[in-house]
């Protein structure tokens, strides 16, 4: 599973718009299986998207637009009840379009982009909406979906719930690819910031600097780059200074994401 992403206006909508057949790249081929979009047979069945909220008219039901859907898609009828059952639609499958929730449309949305079966799934954003236990669904959906072999591309700004679920990473800004593989080598390529209390930080600061660490305080807390925690330990005993507080702050995906965007 891949997360894309990139800041707003970066490009990541156009760039799944291209692979998608939407729009014409200026340069280049977006491919999916080694082929263009538009050569796919029966793509619905190779290819499931959820780019846009709210595509469906407002006046059908959710089981009309999903049958309608199918027809497009070569899939039976009874495809429709197992996804609505699916996507915790069942109960709203008659219900008008036009009422429902934001949450209850992207919902459908997902449903729509699975009517085929689809290989690979292509999503922008698809947790807009979604409550918490919506997002705790969607997660175990598409991790269902990679762990069966399945292909998932996702795009969001739900920076700290995306590193729950992919495995690889691509971010884009400014135009360029700033970073394409796996979400471990990512990490691996940020350092860690050590948190350090004790009973004298300025004798703390002053000998962490000397073994070469960069060093800022907060309050009473220092932090510190460049040791590892074994290191800072030892540094403080040697110092004679009591430690009360010793961590290790990991760096997020937030955080690496920020500075590779503005690299």
């Amino acid at each position: 599973m891949t997360g894309f992403l990139g800041l707003n206006g970066s490009g990541k909508t156009t760039t799944l718009r291209m692979l998608l057949g939407l729009t014409r790249p200026t340069s280049g081929a977006a491919l999916l299986g080694g082929r263009p979009f538009a050569e796919l047979k029966a793509p619905l069945r190779h290819v499931g998207a959820v780019l846009e909220q709210g595509i469906v008219h407002p006046g059908q039901s959710g089981r009309a637009h999903l049958r309608t859907q199918a027809m497009l898609a070569g899939v039976g009828r009874d495809r429709v009840d197992e996804l609505l059952d699916q996507v915790g639609l069942a109960d709203a499958a008659r219900v008008r379009a036009g009422d429902y929730s934001l949450g209850m449309r992207q919902r459908l949305a997902v449903a729509t982009a699975l009517l085929g079966s689809p290989e690979v799934l292509v999503l922008d954003e698809p947790a807009n909406g979604l409550d918490p236990e919506g997002i705790a669904w969607l997660r175990s959906l598409l991790r269902a979906h990679a762990d069966a072999g399945g292909t998932v591309l996702i795009s969001s700004h739900l920076l700290a719930e995306l590193a729950q679920l992919i495995d690889d990473a691509v971010i884009i800004a400014k135009g360029r690819l700033r970073y394409s593989g796996p979400l471990t080598e990512l990490y691996g390529s940020a350092t860690g910031r050590l948190r350090v209390r004790g009973r004298d930080p300025v004798t703390l600061w002053r000998a962490f600097e000397e073994a070469g660490a960069e060093v800022a305080p907060d309050d009473q807390v220092l932090e510190v780059d460049g040791l590892s925690a074994e290191d800072a330990g030892e540094i403080a005993f040697a110092a004679g200074v009591p430690i009360y507080e010793l961590s290790t702050d990991l760096p997020n995906l937030e955080r690496i994401f920020l500075e590779l965007a503005a690299a």
